[in-house]
């Protein structure tokens, strides 16, 4: 996968080593920027504007973006779940409950059929 595929397949996320919050550190890995120009800027504006506009902005874009998977994403499915459990733990928890929840009732249909009396004369007919 070409840098330009993997770069716009990640999105844009914080972090997990970034400093404060993984803000700076996220947009530099997002537009392949180096993090100390990213910081230097952030600073700049930080000195420019006066310290209330750019550190609300800087909360708002910490509360909005999702931090980074810790586990590489390997395809959309992957990509889909991370997404609805960052912005909603409980309904990927249902989600994981269903499927769980349907892989039991089949592994139950499953046991049925092996240990009813059918499948044991079958299988001595067989012998």
């Amino acid at each position: 996968m070409t840098r330009t595929a993997a770069k716009t397949r990640s999105g844009l996320y914080r972090s997990r080593r970034g400093i404060i919050c993984g803000v700076c550190r996220g947009i530099a890995e997002y537009l392949d920027f180096s993090v100390f120009w990213t910081r230097v800027i952030a600073v700049v504006l930080l000195l420019i504007t006066g310290f209330w506009p750019v550190v609300g902005i800087y909360v708002l874009a910490a509360l909005v973006m999702k931090p980074k998977p810790a586990v590489p994403l390997q395809n959309e499915a992957e990509e889909e779940f991370y997404n609805s459990y960052v912005s909603s733990r409980h309904t990927a928890l249902h989600r994981l409950q269903r499927t769980f929840d349907r892989l039991d009732q089949r592994i139950q249909r499953l046991e049925g059929m092996v240990t009813t009396r059918d499948y044991d004369w079958e299988r001595r007919f067989r012998e």
